[in-house]
């Protein structure tokens, strides 16, 4: 049985202020830190192959984003996943505009049979790297969500990962209990596909969520869905966790996305309402997100 604590999930955030290392598109590092710091994290953009894999020992989860990846980042990235993995914290991917060229691709594949935590990226990325797709237009997306939870699925089959697909409407997929479970999380504005990092930021929120439910800390009084010592994973935390942390990552974008419309004029002024709503969601106002959770019947589960 899945469900979801979402204000146990902020309690957790607020309270434990993790350190995300990001290697990520150099696009957004600035806004990616920014929003960090909005929600209650800590950011770290220490990305190069020298010292990647110390700090990776030191912070409480890994962010891996390929837009931009230059030499060291991939060099960092490698040495990075490994420290987590061996350390049990968590890391997610965004595999940006795989499918689209070879080297990138090939490098994407690499990193995502490392065994991600979580997978976050739009409906033609989450195709094509489950193999069933060729990829969007760059970093947009030419497929519908609903139309890739099938290889979505799939993908969190083969790598043990959560994987989010971006959209007017998000969804999260977690295989939990040999059942492919879905979460639609509705929100946002449709400014935010016109500010540049939102999707970026999103991943190292996402780690963050994940790093503060491995932590365990939660507000005293809550039922949180904490980690339970009979499921602990690899990479911290039990399946049902992780899936929380994750539609928690989602929501929190979503409520913000919607609060940050008001009195915003376009992307300019949302962009800078952006940050001000990620602070102001605490745990009440993420309660209140529309989240939807439903099964895929074996036939879409196992599509691809």
């Amino acid at each position: 049985m899945v469900d979801f604590d979402l204000r146990s999930a902020n309690a957790r955030l607020r309270a434990s202020n993790p350190l995300i290392q990001c290697i990520t598109n150099t696009v957004v590092q600035q806004f990616s830190a920014n929003v960090l710091l909005a929600v209650g994290a800590s950011p770290a953009m220490l990305d190069h192959e020298a010292d990647a894999g110390q700090f990776a020992g030191i912070a409480s989860g890994v962010l891996v984003n390929f837009g931009t990846a230059s030499n060291h980042q991939l060099l960092a990235a490698d040495a990075a996943i490994g420290v987590a993995n061996a350390a049990g914290k968590p890391w997610a991917l965004d595999p940006v505009s795989v499918g689209a060229v070879d080297f990138r691709t090939s490098r994407i594949r690499r990193a995502a049979a490392d065994h991600p935590t979580a997978i976050r990226a739009n409906a033609s990325e989450i195709a094509a790297l489950a193999g069933v797709g060729l990829g969007g237009r760059g970093v947009d997306s030419t497929d519908e969500v609903d139309a890739v939870l099938p290889a979505a699925a799939k993908l969190a089959r083969d790598t043990g990962a959560i994987v989010a697909v971006s959209g007017p409407t998000d969804a999260v997929v977690s295989h939990v209990d040999g059942i492919d479970h879905v979460a639609r999380i509705s929100g946002g504005h449709e400014f935010m596909p016109l500010v540049i990092g939102t999707g970026c930021s999103l991943g190292a929120v996402t780690v963050a969520y994940l790093a503060a439910a491995r932590s365990g800390l939660a507000d005293p009084g809550a039922d949180a869905s904490a980690v339970d010592s009979a499921e602990e994973s690899a990479n911290g935390g039990s399946a049902s966790a992780r899936f929380e942390a994750v539609v928690a990552a989602h929501a929190h974008f979503a409520v913000a996305g919607e609060i940050a419309a008001d009195g915003a004029k376009g992307p300019g002024s949302y962009s800078v309402n952006f940050l001000d709503a990620l602070h102001a969601v605490d745990g009440d106002r993420l309660a209140q997100a529309r989240v939807s959770l439903d099964t895929l019947v074996a036939s879409e589960g196992t599509q691809a």
